[in-house]
């Protein structure tokens, strides 16, 4: 677990540093979800499409994502 002391502004923004936002993946223009727990206020980033293009979920072939779809369009009955 990691602590920062984060500056309050004036009107109430809250100034994180650069080390956070490159640990957290918070970057200029994007954006953040904030989520009370209790007491707690949690920020997490919520990733871009960029991001999530560049770090994939699974990784499967051209051939697979093609049968994946037939078989999808098969159980609706809209294939072919």
């Amino acid at each position: 677990m990691s602590e920062s002391i984060l500056k309050v502004g004036k009107k109430g923004e809250i100034y994180t540093n650069k080390d956070l936002r490159e640990k957290m993946g918070i970057r200029k223009g994007g954006k953040v979800r904030a989520i009370i727990e209790g007491k707690k206020l949690v920020i997490e980033a919520i990733p871009s499409l960029e991001d999530m293009l560049q770090n994939p979920v699974i990784h499967i072939s051209v051939e697979e994502a093609e049968r994946l779809s037939e078989e999808a369009q098969k159980e609706d009955n809209v294939y072919g």
